[in-house]
C-alpha cells in the first residue's frame, strides 16, 4: 500500500523515512540514485513534476513534497500520532513546518554542496553540460544558476546560508526553553523533531556543529536524543550522511570548522 520513492541521502527523504519508522508502518523502498538523474526521468516527472524527492504512493496515488507527505501520513494512519492534540499545538506545529521549508531547508544545500562532497559529480561535466543539468530541474534551476561547477558558492552566499542555520538553532533553543523539552514541543516527539533532525544532522556531518554547540547547547542535547531513537537509527542505514558516501569528507572537517570560527571572529 505504500512506495516510497527517496534517495538514502535526501534530508527530505530522511524525515519521510522517520514518520514511518515512528509509525511502525510497512513500506516499499523504491529508492533512487541521484547521480543516474533518476529523479529527472519522464516516468518519475508523471509521479512528481518537480522533480524531486520524496515521492509518496499510497494506494496507488502520488503524495509530494515532504512535509505534506508527514502531515498526510499522520492523518491516514493515527494510531500513534505525531501531532499535538490541541488546536494550539497544531498551530505550533504548522507554523514551524513552514518555518523548516522556507529557512533551514534551503540554507542546508549550500554548505551540502560546498563541503559534502557533492561538487564531485560536476568534475567531469564541461560548462555547457552544467548548465543544462542545472536547466533541468523543474524547481531548482535558480540554485544550480548560483552555483559554480568547480568551485561552489560566493563567500556572502554561504555567510547567508550558515547564518539561516545559526538562526533556526536559535529559534529551537527556545523552543526548548518555552516548551520544557525534552521535544521541540514540550513532552512528545513530534513532526516538528523528525521534519528538522536531519537538517541538523547533515550540518554535524559535515562538521559545522559549532553553529550551535557554544551558543546553544541544548540543541546539541537534542540532537543526542533524536539519534538515540530507534526510528532515526532505521531511517538512517548506512550510506545516508555523506561521510559514509564521501570517506574523504572526514579530512576536511576540521576546515569547516575554522570556517565558522571565522565568522565568529569577523
Amino acid at each position: 500500500m505504500i512506495e516510497l520513492y527517496n534517495f538514502a541521502q535526501s534530508t527530505c527523504s530522511l524525515k519521510v523515512r522517520i514518520c514511518l519508522a515512528e509509525k511502525g508502518l510497512e513500506w516499499t523502498d523504491r529508492r533512487l540514485v541521484s547521480a543516474d538523474h533518476d529523479h529527472l526521468s519522464d516516468w518519475y516527472l508523471k509521479l512528481n513534476p518537480n522533480g524531486v524527492v520524496p515521492t509518496l504512493i499510497h494506494d496507488g496515488r502520488p503524495v509530494i513534497e515532504s512535509h505534506t507527505i508527514i502531515q498526510y501520513l499522520d492523518e491516514t494512519y493515527p494510531e500513534t500520532s505525531l501531532t499535538p492534540a490541541d488546536p494550539y499545538g497544531r498551530a505550533l506545529l504548522r507554523a514551524w513546518l513552514t518555518y523548516v521549508d522556507v529557512i533551514p531547508t534551503p540554507a542546508v544545500r549550500y554548505p551540502s554542496f560546498q563541503f559534502g562532497g557533492l561538487l564531485k559529480k560536476f568534475a567531469a561535466l564541461t560548462q555547457e553540460e552544467f548548465e543544462a543539468k542545472g536547466r533541468s530541474r523543474p524547481t531548482k534551476a535558480w540554485f544550480y544558476k548560483k552555483m559554480n561547477k568547480d568551485t561552489g558558492f560566493a563567500g556572502e552566499e554561504l555567510d547567508t546560508a550558515l547564518g539561516d542555520i545559526r538562526r533556526t538553532a536559535a529559534r529551537m533553543n527556545a523552543m526548548l526553553g518555552q516548551h520544557r523539552g525534552p521535544w521541540l514541543l514540550g513532552e512528545r516527539f513530534t513532526l516538528a523533531d523528525a521534519a528538522i533532525e536531519p537538517l541538523v544532522d547533515r550540518m554535524e556531518d559535515l562538521g559545522l556543529e559549532r553553529l550551535w554547540t557554544r551558543a546553544y547547547p541544548a540543541v546539541d542535547d537534542w540532537l543526542a536524543r533524536v539519534k538515540a531513537r530507534p526510528s532515526v537509527q532505521e531511517a538512517y542505514y548506512h550510506g545516508c550522511r555523506l561521510s559514509e558516501q564521501h570517506p574523504d569528507l572526514g579530512l576536511g572537517r576540521g576546515t569547516n570548522r575554522a570556517f565558522v570560527d571565522a565568522l565568529d571572529a569577523a
